[in-house]
């Protein structure tokens, strides 16, 4: 009997440990915590402070939090703002908030930008650790929250190199979350 109970807790245990995934900002059904103020580097707004959050209302919204901007991130950015021009009739905002003290990171996201022809999902910088009742975790690498009506529908949240072309997938298929109608 002690072999099945140890068996049945390493069942239990092994895919979460096995998933390695953070846990990071708000959850499923939960609603996003509100303003904070990045600085934003393209869009609108390119050069000054202002909330995102605000910017997009009750419209769907893809909020990406990242730390860095690895090359499976640009490819997540890229499918972001080719959806985010694609649904313009559905009002979808798009927004990647780059979590990070570098003092250059404004300038590389920048020429990010340029050279990925980034031009419908915003690029802005945030202090390292994220805006405070975002809560996202000091070991995710990327956190990407879809929501709308300030309703989150979807989190996908990755360690460093976690984030693959098959999570892409997926974070692409929840999409539909997010643009039908409530």
């Amino acid at each position: 009997m002690f072999t099945r109970v140890c068996f049945v807790v390493v069942l239990f245990t092994v895919p979460v440990l096995a998933a390695g995934t953070a846990n990071s900002g708000p959850q499923v059904g939960e609603k996003v915590p509100g303003p904070f103020e990045p600085l934003n580097v393209t869009g609108p707004g390119a050069g000054k402070k202002a909330c995102l959050y605000c910017r997009y209302g009750t419209y769907p919204v893809v909020m990406i939090f990242a730390r860095e901007a690895s090359p499976q991130l640009v490819s997540l950015l890229k499918r972001i703002d080719a959806a985010t021009a694609a649904h313009e009739d559905d009002s979808l905002g798009s927004c990647a908030i780059f979590c990070n003290d570098a003092e250059r990171l404004p300038e590389q996201l920048t020429q990010l930008a340029k050279q990925s022809s980034l031009n419908h999902i915003i690029l802005a910088t945030f202090a390292a650790a994220g805006p405070p009742r975002y809560k996202i975790a000091p070991d995710a690498d990327v956190t990407v929250l879809l929501y709308t009506h300030g309703t989150v529908k979807a989190n996908h949240s990755f360690k460093k190199s976690e984030l693959t072309a098959a999570a892409i997938e997926t974070i692409m298929a929840d999409l539909p979350l997010i643009l039908t109608q409530e």
